[in-house]
Order: C-alpha cells, then structure tokens, then sequence
C-alpha cells in the first residue's frame, strides 16, 4: 500500500471516529456499532439474571389482582417500596393512564428502576448493565400460568433516553416540566434536566413531593391550570406537603408518599451511572479505534494515541466531578422525608470501624455526611475498563490528598477529604495499593507509579 493511499485511509477512520479531537458526541449509531453494539448485546444485569432464575424455576412472580407482578418484583430486586415517587406527567408510553389523579409510581434501588401505572399494560424496568449502560424492559401485567417474561425494549425507549439529555448514551432521565391539569406538559415552556447540581428552585415539575424542606421552593405538586404558565409561578399550596390524600387516592399505590429524599437520591444516581456509561463506552471505542489505527498504520500493538487519553480524560473528569458532588446545588434548610426511605437508604450502607457509611445521609447543609457517592461500591463502577478505572482512581486520590486544589473541588473541606479516604480504605474491595500505603499529607504523583 502507497503512502499517500495509507494516509488517506488514516484520515478517513479519523473523520469517521472522530479521532483528531479531543471531545466527541456520540449517538445511537456509535453505540449500535462495534465495540458496543448495544441491540445485539447479550445483557448482564439484575433483571437479565432474575429471568434466568425463572426461567429455571429457581423463582417466581406472584400475581396480585391490584397490583400485578410489582409487588412480587420489586421484593425479588430487593427494592424498597419506601423509595416509591410519584410523577404525573404523561412521560411514559403509557401516558393515557398518567393524570394528576393516577400518576406513575417509580421504585428504585441502586441497580433497577421499576415503573407502575394504574392498569397498566405493562411494568416498566430499566436495569443498570455494566457493558451495555442501561437496558430496557417490560413485563405484562396480565395474569399467565406460563413464566413471566421480562422482555427487551430498546427502540421506543431509546427516542428519549439515548440523546443530548444522557449524555448520548442509552441512560436514565429525570425532567422537571410545567404540567396542565390532564397531565400534558407545557412543553413550549421549557423542560429542565434534574440532577444534583439542579437548584431546588427549578426541580419536580410534574411530581409529587412529600416532605418537609422549610423555606425552599420546588415546583413540585404545581398543576397549571392554564394553556400557558404564568410569569409568576405560586407554588405555595405545593410545599412542605406531608400527604397527598387530597389530590389522589392513595390507596391505589404500595404507599401514601412521593419521598422528597428518594427523589433526590434518585436525581443524584442517574447523573452518576450516566457518567459511568459514558466513562465506559467512551474508553471502549476509543480504544477500539485505536486499534484500528495500529493496524491500519502498521503501529506495534498497544501503541497509544494523543487522542485516546484526551478522551479517557475527559469521560474520566466529568465521571470524579460526579461522585464528588462538585457543584452540588446548595441546601438551606433541613429536609426530612415521609416514608421513612432515608433511614432504609442509609442502613443499607457498608461501614467502617468508626460507624461512618457513605450512604450517610447529611440533608441539612447538603445531600451526603461525606461527598462521595456510595455507586463508587457499585458492579457498574467495578466494571469499568481497567485503562478507565486506574485514571479514576487517580483523579480521586489527587483531589482527596489534597494535590488538586481546584475551586471545583473546594466544597470538601479537608476533613472531608480525609473522612472519605479512611472510609474507602476500609469499606472498598480491590483499593489501589498506593491508596492504602501512603498519608494523604504525602500524597503525590510518584506515590502512584
């Protein structure tokens, strides 16, 4: 092959894959094209396993006349019914049973999210997968003698949860929206994108909350009335609510709540596994390209390109901003759920021999005790690939040590920083052995070679 027809190869695969700059977009081709193949991928997740142990016999589903298989499913994930939000915008496929008076329940732990709809035709899961980022499914809510079957929908699902708003993976959303009194969103008013960096101020916009939150404003439990919203928004009748009886018939759901903690937690974990999915799909192609290119130049293999690392870097920082909270939106008074999900989130909760978890919930000043999320224990984190994870584990060491003094970082105090590190010393498996054998006042660049 000629010089000059090997170069052209080489931009071609560049243009292609986007190798020549140091951020891509990606989209649904990307991730329906080699390495991922995202449709044609065998999944491994909590629900994909579950199948398999009814497909065995090992377990089963029990059928409840009001409730369908959701009470049975959400004990077989171990999710706890204290995590139900209530959301009453029609968001959903089956947006003809979402009103205000019969909206979506959502249950949740940190692997699945399971939707219900009163006389749905379907349960609505999404599961978290360590190879494929967030893998979707239904199961029918009709009484069967066969086994029930959870099956795989990517198509429908994909229009709203594989775009700009996830960061162009296949992933977990939560919206904020103005909504009418049918429960059709004004979507000429606008839509926001809630995680914890959101303000207060600007969150649950078409859901209910239940809570105690003092002088904060949300725009949660607000039904506009009009075809348009009005300039000023009074949401007063919709804060500090403690019971929703008023507004629909509870009796209807596994429980009376809409937990302002749960939804929180909630907003806080999918900004995190999204962050995971891009770090991993990310590195993966990049990766993969890589390869491409050593081939195509005939480079020894495992020669690494500029553009490789640019990318494992920026997945990799936008992925320890998350589990550091950086730019967490700020708490000015106490919050306290109804359900009594912040205690079932916290004992869940590894801890070390001083009693401290980072599923410690703080909720006066800011989310957690300790800025540090708990998906860091989590099989997606785990799975991450090894040329991923080793920069993470960097990042996070420089900033805890107190190496990185960046102001994006300056929310952890350094008792914080110090807190974090011995609780992950003793509550993280498979620590990086430069974490446990030097003090974070010596912590440097050298202690990690």
């Amino acid at each position: 092959m000629s010089v000059q027809v090997k170069l052209r190869r080489v931009l071609m695969i560049a243009a292609i894959f986007g190798l020549t700059g140091s951020v891509r977009v990606f989209g649904q081709d990307d991730f329906e094209n080699p390495p991922i193949e995202y449709s044609a991928g065998r999944p491994d997740n909590c629900i994909s396993r579950l199948q398999e142990r009814l497909d065995r016999g090992e377990s089963q589903l029990a059928y409840d006349p009001q409730f369908g298989y959701l009470k049975s499913v959400l004990s077989a994930l171990k999710v706890p019914v204290e995590s139900q939000m209530l959301v009453f915008s029609k968001t959903s496929l089956q947006l003809r049973r979402i009103a205000p008076r019969t909206p979506r329940a959502i249950y949740f732990n940190d692997d699945v999210y399971i939707g219900f709809c009163q006389s749905g035709d379907v349960l609505e899961v999404s599961a978290v997968d360590t190879q494929l980022g967030t893998v979707f499914y239904s199961l029918d809510q009709k009484s069967s003698e066969s086994v029930p079957k959870f099956e795989r929908r990517s198509d429908n699902c994909l229009v709203c949860h594989s775009s700009s708003r996830t960061e162009g993976i296949p992933g977990h959303l939560v919206r904020s929206l103005f909504v009418d009194v049918s429960g059709q969103p004004l979507l000429s008013a606008g839509s926001r994108n809630v995680n914890h960096t959101t303000p207060l101020e600007e969150r649950w916009g078409g859901w209910y909350v239940t809570g105690h939150h003092g002088s904060q404003k949300h725009l949660g439990n607000l039904i506009v009335s009009t075809d348009h919203v009005p300039d000023k928004i009074d949401n007063t009748q919709g804060h500090n609510v403690l019971q929703l009886t008023d507004r629909l018939k509870t009796e209807r759901y596994l429980s009376p709540h809409s937990d302002i903690v749960a939804l929180m937690v909630l907003e806080h974990q999918v900004l995190v596994q999204n962050r995971i999915t891009k770090a991993s799909f990310s590195t993966r192609e990049a990766l993969y390209y890589e390869a491409m290119m050593n081939e195509t130049l005939k480079s020894s293999p495992g020669t690494k390109l500029e553009s490789t690392l640019r990318r494992i870097q920026n997945a990799g920082d936008r992925l320890t901003e998350a589990l550091l909270f950086a730019g967490e939106a700020a708490i000015s008074d106490p919050i306290r759920g109804t359900s009594g999900y912040a205690e079932v989130f916290s004992k869940a909760g590894i801890r070390d021999s001083q009693g401290r978890s980072l599923r410690d919930l703080d909720m006066s000043r800011r989310m957690f005790r300790y800025p540090c999320s708990y998906l860091i224990c989590s099989e997606a984190f785990d799975g991450l690939p090894e040329e991923m994870r080793t920069y993470v584990w960097q990042r996070l060491w420089s900033v805890l040590s107190g190496e990185d003094q960046s102001p994006k970082f300056a929310h952890l105090s350094a008792a914080d920083r110090q807190a974090i590190i011995e609780i992950l010393r003793e509550t993280k498996p498979n620590l990086p052995e430069y974490w446990k054998a030097v003090s974070p006042a010596d912590g440097s660049s050298e202690s990690r070679q």
